[in-house]
């Protein structure tokens, strides 16, 4: 994961918006867990804060109709954005960017073989920063751990691109948001920003790492 000052310099955030402070770097971030996202605040200015990534909804036991833990989203389809409950509220008014470096796709199991996807760059060692399309919003004290915020986001995704369609098994994968389009993304109208939603051209990414790992949840799964 790239860095603070790289992520308030990439996407024009002002120092005294990124309630991220001087964050460390990240090596990876797993569903559950938090990360820096760039969201409009309420005066209108980009701003970074810390979520945790999965929106939640209630869950119940089958034998007793007991709460137990509850279900955790972490990925939106586009083409449910505007029919599912669950994603309508947020699409049309908690959109954001996720910050990323790459993204990890696994293929088979037992042992899965691990891709990382990036962007091109001149130098093979480097790796670009960039953003994925996602959604926000606060959830329920009921719902979310003790010591979190309670803000909580998801990553939408599209149809694969002809680089990670042979790696997602049900032809998927992260819906990318170009620079110039992030404006549109953030604050656009909602027919603007579903535009936006479509595989991002292979040729201006790379498979940046891949290789075998016993693991279950890889980093963006």
């Amino acid at each position: 994961m790239a860095t603070a000052d790289s992520m308030r310099r990439h996407f024009l955030v002002e120092a005294d918006n990124a309630v991220i402070g001087n964050a460390r770097p990240l090596p990876a971030i797993h569903p559950g867990y938090a990360a820096p996202v760039l969201r409009m605040s309420d005066n209108g200015r980009r701003e970074l804060v810390e979520m945790n990534w999965g929106f939640l909804t209630p869950n119940y036991s089958k034998r007793d109709g007991s709460p137990i833990r509850p279900r955790t989203w972490n990925n939106a389809r586009d083409d449910k954005l505007l029919s599912s409950e669950l994603w309508r509220s947020s699409f049309h008014y908690r959109r954001c960017l996720i910050p990323a470096t790459g993204y990890c796709e696994t293929k088979g199991r037992k042992p899965a073989e691990f891709h990382w996807f990036g962007m091109q760059a001149d130098n093979p060692d480097m790796r670009p920063l960039f953003a994925l399309a996602g959604m926000w919003r606060m959830e329920s004290e009921m719902l979310h751990g003790s010591g979190e915020s309670g803000l909580r986001h998801t990553m939408v995704t599209t149809n694969a691109n002809e680089l990670a369609r042979p790696i997602h098994a049900k032809g998927r994968m992260p819906a990318i948001v170009s620079p110039d389009d992030y404006e549109t993304w953030l604050s656009g109208t909602v027919d603007r920003a579903l535009r936006l939603l479509k595989p991002f051209p292979s040729s201006e990414m790379r498979i940046t790492l891949h290789g075998f790992d016993q693991r279950e949840d890889p980093a963006f799964s």
